[in-house]
């Protein structure tokens, strides 16, 4: 079980880049999502649905890896940047290169500057923590994404 943990929360070894393993993991977000967009036609409705359902499964494997590794958030857990950036891009009105690009920087912003309450989340105990405060910088980055989509910046 702790080597699926590990491949969950690392998101299939994204968490292994030396230097930034989150830029990482938001980068394979976008990309994944970029490939079921056009692969499988996915939408916003479709990457909000598919990150509420690996959910559960991101928090238990983030967990599980923090006590394997005995230690609070450890850098190499990125499937909260997955699932935080996924939040981000179901903010888009349309799905283009300024909306993919967009959808990073935000991301990232709000995940490093962690604004509340996700500064808040971040101290939830275990896979909790680690996932929802990244989910709250994803909420951010939706909505600024939203409205420039409404005011056709992109």
């Amino acid at each position: 079980m702790t080597r699926i943990a590990l491949a969950i929360s690392t998101f299939f070894g994204c968490g292994y880049f030396r230097n930034g393993p989150g830029t990482a993991g938001s980068a394979a977000g976008i990309l994944v999502a970029w490939l079921l967009h056009k692969y499988a036609e996915f939408g916003p409705t479709q990457i909000l649905v598919l990150g509420l359902i690996l959910l559960w499964p991101a928090i238990w494997a983030s967990t599980r890896t923090e006590r394997y590794l005995k230690k609070t958030d450890p850098g190499m857990v990125v499937i909260d940047e997955v699932l935080g950036q996924w939040l981000t891009l179901a903010g888009a009105a349309v799905w283009n290169w300024k909306a993919y690009l967009a959808a990073f920087l935000l991301f990232r912003l709000f995940d490093i500057w962690k604004p509340q309450p996700a500064r808040w989340a971040e101290g939830l105990p275990g896979g909790t923590g680690i996932v929802v405060d990244d989910l709250v910088a994803g909420l951010y980055g939706a909505l600024i994404l939203y409205l420039g989509g409404l005011l056709k910046i992109y």
